[in-house]
C-alpha cells in the first residue's frame, strides 16, 4: 500500500427535511450575506428555494441571489457571480442542485478570495491560495462535489470550448445538506446519469496500477455494488426513499478520497476522454463517461489484467472463467448492459454524437494539453492512444 492523507472536514447533515436547518448552519459558518447560487427554474417551482430563504430570514442572515446553471458549468456565469458577490459584499456561498452549481460556488469562491483571472486556477498559471466558505443543499446525487476538492468549469468564452479542473483543499464545502427526498423528483435520464458519475468515481480510483489495501478494495467494491443494486430500484420506483438515500450517500463516499486510501490515486482516463467529448458537444458529464468506458476498458485491460479480473468476480458476479482475459471482458461486457438497463449509452452513436476524424483528433489534442500528456495509471495514454479509444467508441 501507498501512504496517504485522507482529509474530509466536510460536516454532513443527512436526511429528512434536512433544508430546515440552514439558516442556523451558515450562521455556525460565519456566513453574515449569503450568495444562493442555483440552477434552473425547479429549485424556486418545487418551493425549495423559499424554505431555504425562510431559514436565513428566520437567523437574520441577507442574501442575493444567482441562478442559471446549466450541467457543464460556465465560466461566463462564474464570472458573473464573482462580481456580484464584490458588490454586494457576499461572505458564504450556498450551492443548490447537485455538482455543477457545487462546482460553480467552488470556482466563484477561487475568483473572490483570489482576485485576477479565475481561470487561471483552472489553466495551471495560479494555485488558489483560499477560497470564500460554501455550503451545499444537494439535490442530484452524482458528482459528489459537496465532499469532494474538485471543481470543473468550462471555458465558454473561447472559440472551441475547453473544459478544465482544479483540485485543492481551500474549495472544501464546510457542510452539505442531504435530503433524499429532494431528488425524487428527477427525470429519469438525470437520475441515472448520476449513478453513472458515483461508480465511475469509485472506478477510476479503483482500476490503478500500484498496490492496494484490502479495506479500500473492498469499500469500493461494496459501495459499487449498492449502487448497481439502487439504479436498478430506481428505474422502477423512482420515490423509492432507501434507494434514493442509499446512492445519494454512495454519491459522497464516492469522490472525498475513501476508495482511494492507499492507493496510487486511480487511473482517471475516462474522465479526461470524457470531458472533451462535453467541452465540443455539450452533454451529460455521466453519459459522456458510460459511452466511452467500455471502449477505454479493452484497450487497456491486458496492462493490468488481474484488476479486471477482480472488479469482474467481486462487483459485477461474473464467473470466473478458465481464461483470465475471457473473465475480464466478461466483467466489461456487465457493466456494459447494466448501462444499458438504465437507459445509458454505451458509444458515441448511441449518445447521439457523431464526431470526425478532425474532431477527434482535436479531443485527443485538448486532452494532451490539459493532462500534460500524462493521463493514465493502468496504461500511460499518448495522443495515439486516445485516437483509438475515441474511435472505438464510434
Amino acid at each position: 500500500m501507498n501512504d496517504f492523507v485522507y482529509y474530509t472536514p466536510t460536516k454532513v447533515v443527512f436526511g429528512k427535511n434536512s433544508e430546515q436547518q440552514l439558516g442556523a448552519l451558515v450562521k455556525e459558518f460565519g456566513g453574515h450575506k449569503v450568495l444562493l447560487h442555483y440552477g434552473g427554474g425547479s429549485a424556486r417551482k418545487s418551493g425549495l428555494l423559499e424554505r431555504i430563504e425562510k431559514t436565513l430570514k428566520a437567523e437574520g442572515i441577507a442574501y442575493v441571489e444567482l441562478g442559471g446553471v446549466v450541467p457543464n458549468p460556465r465560466l461566463s456565469l462564474v464570472r458573473e457571480g464573482i462580481e456580484l458577490c464584490k458588490k454586494e459584499g457576499v461572505d458564504f456561498l450556498l450551492a443548490v442542485g447537485g455538482g455543477s452549481v457545487i462546482d460553480s460556488c467552488k470556482a466563484i469562491g477561487y475568483g473572490v478570495y483570489g482576485g485576477g483571472d479565475v481561470w487561471d486556477f483552472y489553466d495551471f498559471k495560479r494555485v488558489p491560495q483560499g477560497c470564500l466558505p460554501i455550503g451545499a443543499v444537494l439535490t442530484i446525487a452524482a458528482a459528489g462535489s459537496e465532499m469532494s476538492d474538485s471543481s470543473v468549469i468550462t471555458n465558454d468564452e473561447k472559440e472551441n470550448w475547453e473544459k478544465r479542473g482544479c483540485n485543492n483543499n481551500h474549495c472544501r464545502v464546510k457542510f452539505a445538506v442531504m435530503n433524499p427526498e429532494l431528488t425524487m423528483t428527477l427525470p429519469a435520464y438525470q437520475t441515472a446519469c448520476g449513478c453513472a458519475d458515483i461508480l465511475m468515481h469509485t472506478m477510476e480510483r479503483y482500476f490503478n496500477h500500484g498496490d492496494n489495501m484490502e479495506l479500500t478494495d473492498g469499500i469500493a467494491e461494496a459501495l459499487m455494488r449498492t449502487v448497481l443494486h439502487n439504479a436498478k430500484i430506481l428505474v422502477k420506483k423512482p420515490d423509492d426513499y432507501d434507494a434514493r438515500a442509499e446512492v445519494m450517500w454512495a454519491g459522497s463516499l464516492s469522490h472525498n478520497g475513501l476508495t482511494g486510501c492507499g492507493t496510487d490515486g486511480g487511473d482517471w482516463s475516462t474522465h479526461k476522454l470524457e470531458h472533451e467529448i462535453g467541452a465540443m458537444f455539450d452533454i451529460a458529464h455521466g453519459a459522456g463517461l458510460t459511452a466511452i468506458w467500455g471502449s477505454w476498458a479493452r484497450y487497456v485491460c491486458d496492462a493490468r489484467l488481474e484488476r479486471f479480473v477482480k472488479f469482474a468476480v467481486n462487483v459485477m458476479g461474473v464467473e470466473p472463467q478458465t481464461d483470465a482475459k475471457q473473465t475480464a471482458i466478461k466483467g466489461i461486457e456487465a457493466m456494459e448492459n447494466f448501462y444499458r438497463e438504465i437507459g445509458m449509452p454505451t458509444s458515441l452513436s448511441e449518445l447521439g454524437i457523431t464526431p470526425t476524424d478532425a474532431q477527434i483528433e482535436a479531443m485527443a489534442d485538448q486532452c494532451v494539453a490539459s493532462t500534460r500528456d500524462n493521463l493514465g495509471k493502468v496504461r500511460h495514454l499518448a495522443k495515439e492512444d486516445m485516437i483509438t479509444i475515441y474511435q472505438a467508441a464510434k
